[in-house]
């Protein structure tokens, strides 16, 4: 059972009735959970583990954490990987409109049936549990559970948060692979690159390789250091792929194909050159500079690092032309370096009011950008603020969180947002 950390004392699983919860009371009763809050800690996700029979049956465990790119870099593992011909198992988060989003066996996420069933039996399990599982350690028990009754030969989990304390974390890894580091989470993970750095590198595990993205002063060395005190072969991946073209768009994204690369080759999984290409060239990862049509980008960059990378991402696409920012972002991030880093493209900024609890008020928004000199206007509902946005000429580029990424591309598809989803 590939399962790391301290031990934990013995609970056969349980046998729970598959009756009764349908997909939407059982997210109903998950997103519950969020009223516990955040808890950083392994041992409530593996005594999960334990009570499940959790068994991945020898399943290659690549574990990615990082900053920015984290998801990106899963995604393209499993897309080479597929395209290789391995039954892969994908977790990542958050998810954009559908919590299905974030458990996906060879391409396919989980239907609503099996997370019905997922959900019915942990909450039967947990219900005299103190301290009560998060909504992120039930999620990724379901996952975990998914993934163990469909014997997948490969399994990539990104990290929800840090990474030494992360529910992923309980499990062992084949190798351990850190992207690009910056300011994020304080609250939770510390207010220094040191500390933040500390946290990612938490997940690196004894012997088993690390693969890590070139790092801002101090957190290229405190990786380093953390990998050499556990014996763990490190590589420093400094090149970016470039022998042929890949379906998500920038610089930085080719740095992102290297590091999947690198680690698909450090887990010992065999992959060949063309399943490289093919896998890179076919990944699919929205939000990420994705063209929703001739004049429309949407990107969920919701820190200072992600906002610069999408700055020179819409330069190298679109030139000297100036966009009109649709812009949303949530109140604990830095919405001042947010809005510095999208400045010098933006035309012209609508601010909706997105419906999120978290949002930053949009009001404090256009104070910082019409202090940067960019012209701005409250947007009302996100479908209102992409009327005005459609009204002028420039190209829309719609970004400032996933959350708001994903509110938009529901509204754009036409269907339920990611908190409604629940409510159907």
């Amino acid at each position: 059972m590939n399962v790391g950390g301290p031990e934990t004392r013995p609970e056969p699983a349980e046998e729970v009735p598959r009756a009764s919860l349908s997909y939407n009371e059982a997210l109903a009763w998950l997103y519950g959970l969020q009223r516990f809050g955040i808890k950083l800690g392994l041992e409530n996700i593996q005594r999960l583990i334990q009570a499940l029979a959790i068994d991945l049956a020898g399943a290659r465990v690549i574990h990615v954490a990082g900053t920015n790119g984290k998801g990106s870099v899963c995604a393209m593992i499993d897309s080479i990987a597929r395209a290789r011909g391995y039954r892969t198992g994908l977790f990542t988060s958050p998810h954009l409109i559908s919590f299905r989003e974030r458990i996906r066996i060879a391409g396919q996420m989980i239907s609503d049936t099996d997370v019905a069933l997922g959900l019915t039996k942990i909450r039967a399990l947990i219900e005299k549990w103190e301290p009560r599982p998060t909504f992120f350690e039930v999620a990724t028990a379901v996952a975990l559970q998914h993934f163990a009754a469909n014997k997948i030969d490969i399994l990539i989990l990104e990290t929800g948060l840090g990474g030494r304390l992360d529910a992923t974390n309980a499990v062992q890894s084949n190798v351990s692979v850190i992207t690009a580091i910056d300011l994020d989470h304080q609250k939770w993970l510390g207010y220094s690159i040191e500390e933040i750095a500390a946290e990612k590198a938490g997940i690196i595990k004894r012997d088993t390789p690390v693969i890590c993205a070139p790092q801002p002063f101090p957190a290229e060395g405190i990786v380093e250091s953390r990998a050499a005190e556990l014996k763990a072969p490190f590589q420093l991946v400094y090149e970016r792929y470039g022998p042929m073209p890949i379906a998500l768009h920038g610089a930085h994204q080719k740095q992102n194909a290297a590091l999947a690369v690198a680690a698909l080759r450090a887990a010992r999984i065999e992959i060949d050159e063309s399943a490289i290409t093919r896998g890179l060239l076919s990944v699919e990862w929205p939000a990420r500079f994705q063209r929703w049509d001739h004049r429309t980008i949407i990107d969920g960059a919701h820190n200072p690092m992600a906002a610069r990378a999408l700055a020179d991402t819409w330069r190298d696409t679109f030139g000297g032309q100036r966009t009109t920012l649709v812009l949303a972002i949530l109140d604990d991030k830095d919405l001042r370096g947010i809005c510095e880093a999208l400045a010098p493209i933006s035309q012209h900024a609508i601010l909706p009011r997105i419906r999120s609890e978290r949002a930053a008020n949009p009001q404090e928004l256009a104070r910082i950008l019409l202090n940067l000199g960019v012209p701005c206007q409250i947007g009302g509902t996100v479908g209102e603020a992409l009327q005005k946005a459609h009204a002028r000429e420039a190209p829309i580029l719609i970004t400032g969180s996933l959350h708001f990424a994903g509110e938009a591309l529901a509204h754009l598809e036409g269907r339920p947002a990611a908190f409604e989803e629940c409510a159907q």
